[in-house]
């Protein structure tokens, strides 16, 4: 019961982090934002690592930073893959391959679920899916070239969460530290980049700077959750969940922005709600 709580809130507050990073990405260049809140997030995690405690290893380092370059492709490729869209099919495509591949892992290592485990589950991806999907009037076919690159965004993304899961249980946050530091170099090193090659967007950082600090505090958070719930349950069962991060964010958007929650999405978000239920049960 305690890992699917644990699991349903850490998405929503990931769908809390995107949501904050889609505003300040509207004011700022993406990849500025992304930045900024992995060196919040490295920060805020290292302010909480006395208080949480946590054992260092060269294991715990390794995989940490690791799961940093796992985290960063996956970054590139969804935005990458958003730009060509459409949005309505690579969005949840991404999402379902982020579930699909650690659900798989954990099940190759031995994972078991009850019968009504596995109805859950799959009702679940059908809810990422459902929750994931962005109305686009005059949608068009994705290309391969949008499709392979979600599909590529979805899969380091799961490694991103089959990695942490590895790490030692007794390391604490120290994985999280190392992957936000990793991460927070690669993303630095590429707006760098970008700006020396005159692509690194228009106009100075401070528009959207206090939107991407908060993003990176939550998205800390959001992190540290999930690490938590891999503690606690199985792989399997808190990918699942975890994917149905969309979720925080559609709420949000439709609480603060106004924005219409198209019914497909009422129909995905009442599913999640099924799904964490009987996982509970299960």
């Amino acid at each position: 019961m305690l890992v699917v709580v644990v699991g349903v809130v850490s998405a929503l507050v990931f769908g809390a982090a995107d949501f904050l990073g889609g505003l300040a990405a509207k004011r700022i260049a993406a990849v500025r934002v992304t930045a900024v809140t992995g060196a919040v997030g490295l920060a805020t995690l290292l302010g909480l690592l006395p208080l949480v405690g946590g054992d260092f290893s060269p294991e715990a380092a390794l995989l940490g930073a690791l799961s940093g370059v796992t985290g960063s492709i996956a970054i590139v490729l969804l935005y990458a893959c958003l730009a060509i869209g459409p949005m309505s099919i690579l969005s949840p495509l991404t999402a379902v391959v982020s579930a699909i591949v650690p659900l798989t892992a954990g099940l190759l290592r031995g994972e078991s679920l009850s019968t009504i485990g596995y109805v859950a589950i799959g009702i679940a991806l059908v809810a990422v899916v459902l929750v994931g999907f962005v109305p686009e009037r005059g949608a068009v076919r994705p290309s391969l070239r949008g499709i392979v690159m979600a599909v590529g965004s979805g899969a380091m993304i799961g490694a991103f969460l089959i990695i942490i899961d590895l790490t030692p249980d007794d390391s604490g946050l120290i994985p999280l530290v190392f992957n936000r530091a990793t991460s927070s170099l690669i993303m630095f090193a590429v707006v760098g980049a970008l700006i020396a090659l005159g692509r690194g967007g228009s106009g100075g950082w401070r528009p959207g700077l206090t939107l991407a600090i908060a993003c990176g505090v939550v998205d800390a958070a959001a992190n540290a959750g999930l690490l938590l719930g891999l503690r606690l349950g199985e792989l399997s069962i808190v990918s699942v969940l975890t994917a149905l991060y969309p979720a925080g964010t559609i709420i949000l958007a439709a609480i603060v922005l106004r924005e219409r929650i198209a019914v497909v999405q009422y129909v995905g978000l009442a599913l999640a709600i099924t799904a964490a239920g009987m996982l509970a049960l299960a």
